[in-house]
């Protein structure tokens, strides 16, 4: 229910200004390391989920919610700089597998440090009362459904 104090509109701009200077911050850090945020989501994804043989390609596009043809382009990207290998899925001879290289791992493991460091400096004007609240409320926020049980006006 929404708080008859708060200007939705205005606290979605806020969000949105907060989120752009996060993303761009972001962005301007994965350039060092010759990623863009689709390789580096995917990069993750397969860290996360590609377990001991590895993921499927329709389950990483189904993960970023991208094109099966456009995660096969993202896999091509990475694969060219050794960052992800293709190899059979023993369960299903028509399928492949996508996991991290050696090197893969290395440089997520990297991304994700300089992206720490990066994100404490972002949040860092924030007391720690302040980044427990923030949080809690993006988490709220987060578990939200796209299409919720909300009234829409129109």
């Amino acid at each position: 229910m929404p708080h008859p104090d708060a200007d939705s509109a205005a606290l979605g701009d806020l969000m949105h200004a907060a989120f752009r200077g996060l993303r761009g911050r972001w962005m301007k850090q994965l350039a060092p390391f010759d990623l863009t945020p689709h390789q580096f989501r995917a990069l993750n994804a397969v860290a996360r989920s590609g377990g001991e043989g590895g993921l499927r390609l329709k389950d990483l596009a189904e993960m970023l919610r991208i094109a099966p043809r456009s995660a096969t382009e993202v896999v091509d990207q990475l694969e060219s700089k050794n960052l992800v290998q293709r190899g059979p899925d023993p369960s299903d001879r028509r399928a492949t597998l996508i996991s991290l290289t050696d090197e893969g791992i290395k440089m997520r493991s990297e991304v994700r440090e300089d992206r720490a460091r990066q994100a404490d400096e972002y949040f860092a004007v924030l007391s720690e009362e302040d980044r427990t609240e923030l949080e809690r409320i993006l988490a709220q926020l987060a578990q939200e459904k796209p299409h919720g049980s909300r009234h829409h006006s129109g």
